[in-house]
């Protein structure tokens, strides 16, 4: 599965393609989807283009998108850095089982971040998919300690900038005893080498601007399109 991370944190005017309204992540998601992508991870903006966690703007983002991608999965960020405080964190997110349209099908929750079991719990609550995000050796050992939560959908293994395969490897080898379906990706300059690694491991992989603005030859990527057009 190829998945696609249409916008990430990337702040507006980062790179001329780079969606951050509804409509704007709507279109490149149709445009993903017909090259095969079904699977699209998006982080939700409030009208003058920053990060939130708050109901409407994740429903209006997430039902838009949906509209124009119907038959993929759509999944959003919980990112410590939108809503510092762990609990007003839960709150939210627990808050989005009622979304109806606009409830994403699943959504990340980073394990080195501060109150992430109850963010975990939260989502969970709300019948949402967990999406673990591991960035590095502490995190993957911190999972074995406290065991995947349930409800969880995939670990999503993310390699650090200016790191390599071998970082890859070594993040994989703690992760892979778990058992549970695991999404290998990059980013900047690890994105490509890792993209690869994770198709020559038989794994699950993502691609997009959250990941990286450019090409395979360094030359400025022109969309998501045309990211998931070189990833496939």
């Amino acid at each position: 599965m190829l998945q696609a991370c249409l916008n990430g944190a990337r702040e507006p005017g980062s790179h001329p393609s780079v969606p951050i309204t509804p409509q704007e992540l709507a279109v490149d998601a149709s445009a993903c989807a017909e090259l095969g992508v079904t699977s699209f991870h998006l982080h939700p903006r409030d009208v003058v283009g920053l990060e939130v966690l708050a109901g409407p703007e994740v429903a209006t983002s997430v039902s838009v998108v949906r509209a124009a991608v119907p038959r993929a999965e759509i999944g959003v960020t919980t990112g410590a850095w939108i809503v510092p405080d762990p609990v007003r964190r839960a709150e939210l997110v627990r808050g989005w089982a009622g979304l109806a349209a606009g409830r994403p099908d699943f959504a990340s929750v980073n394990v080195h971040e501060d109150g992430w079991l109850g963010v975990a719990a939260a989502l969970r609550d709300a019948g949402i998919g967990i999406e673990l995000g591991v960035f590095h050796v502490e995190a993957a050992r911190t999972l074995l300690d406290v065991g995947v939560p349930d409800g969880t959908v995939r670990v999503l293994a993310e390699v650090q900038p200016g790191k390599t395969e071998r970082d890859a490897g070594r993040l994989l080898d703690l992760l892979v005893p778990l058992g549970e379906p695991i999404l290998l990706h990059g980013e900047d300059d690890s994105a490509w080498p890792v993209l690869d690694y994770a198709v020559s491991r038989g794994l699950d992989a993502r691609i997009g601007l959250e990941d990286t603005l450019t090409a395979r030859d360094g030359t400025a990527a022109v969309d998501n399109a045309h990211l998931v057009r070189l990833a496939r």
